[in-house]
């Protein structure tokens, strides 16, 4: 049975092009996908920021006798909700990860990659979840506070794939500007991996650990800050020279825009560490740092992305006119 997608209510649209989703649904719920599991890396960090790290201090449950926040005399009130708050965000970011799911599934004609991707992001998520658990047993140890950050940002990469797989064709990968192009792009992406590293040690070397009762890395920040300041150093350079590179060998624009556009992401993201740095590590920039480095990592794997193609995607087949035979 043919499900209609012309209805005038748009609510009800919405769930119609979710059961029956269209290929541009399906490229709307990888792009809903990307945002929220960036929204979820920034909503970590103000757990951290704020203290608030056991501020549900069991797993899975919020408290030893319940799964909701509920009024302990050790825990501030605001701490818990916060820390309950970024729970729940959790499963915002489940419902739209099987929602990608449902559309892939349900997608016509079905195409095994983009299945294959969707079904990344619950497994993901529910990796994610547990390794939470681990965090919170841990007491906020900053290695599986880390990790947590880097997976999220593994699954992030997942969900761009996604978002690019469902915008065009199955063919073969084909690149669109020169070998050599290509690969800076690579080694672009491999840098930006190493920066975001650092950045996770300079957190867990910083003050933010998350709760009082948190241990640090031993290293030293002055340290560990400056080799996370040649890390960038090194990535604006390799961005420019491939925005250099697209330029003068006329890439297609979308590889010129997306380079630009790292490029912008990437300077205002210094702007926001040096000011940081000289203000003693301000609480809400630090918020504002962890969603520019998320931009960056998004960013990078646009960049790469625009230096290939598969081909456009296919035109769904028109329907046989009433009375045509069936070909046999």
């Amino acid at each position: 049975m043919k499900v209609p997608t012309d209805h005038p209510s748009p609510f009800v649209r919405r769930l119609l092009s979710f059961w029956a989703p269209t290929p541009a649904a399906m490229r709307a719920w990888a792009l809903a996908s990307v945002v929220v599991n960036a929204g979820i890396t920034v909503s970590g960090a103000v757990v951290r920021v704020t203290g608030s790290g056991l501020g549900c201090p069991t797993w899975p449950r919020c408290t030893p006798e319940s799964f909701v926040p509920v009024a302990h005399p050790e825990i501030d009130p605001l701490n818990m909700a916060i820390e309950f708050g970024n729970r729940l965000v959790t499963f915002l970011v489940l419902v739209v990860g099987f929602a990608c799911v449902v559309a892939a599934m349900r997608l016509s004609p079905r195409r095994p990659s983009l299945v294959r991707l969707a079904w990344l992001q619950p497994v993901g998520i529910a990796a994610q979840a547990l390794w939470g658990g681990v965090v919170v047993s841990s007491m906020l140890n900053p290695f599986t506070v880390s990790m947590h950050f880097l997976l999220s940002i593994g699954l992030t990469a997942f969900c761009w794939m996604l978002y690019v797989r469902a915008g065009e064709g199955d063919g073969p990968v084909r690149p669109v500007t020169h070998g050599a192009i290509r690969r800076l792009g690579h080694v672009l992406l491999a840098a930006v991996f190493v920066l975001v590293v650092m950045g996770v040690v300079v957190t867990g070397t910083g003050p933010h650990s998350g709760d009082v009762l948190a241990s640090r890395f031993g290293f030293d920040i002055e340290t560990v800050a400056r080799l996370h300041a040649d890390a960038a150093y090194l990535v604006v350079g390799l961005t420019f020279a491939l925005l250099f590179a697209l330029y003068v060998t006329g890439a297609p624009r979308a590889a010129r825009r997306a380079a630009l556009a790292l490029l912008v992401v990437e300077l205002l993201q210094g702007v926001v560490g040096y000011v940081q740095y000289f203000l003693g590590v301000p609480a809400a920039l630090v918020t504002l740092h962890v969603l520019g480095s998320t931009l960056v990592w998004i960013g990078a794997l646009r960049v790469v992305s625009s230096l290939r193609t598969r081909g456009p995607l296919a035109e769904p087949a028109a329907p046989a006119p009433a009375g045509t035979p069936a070909s046999v």
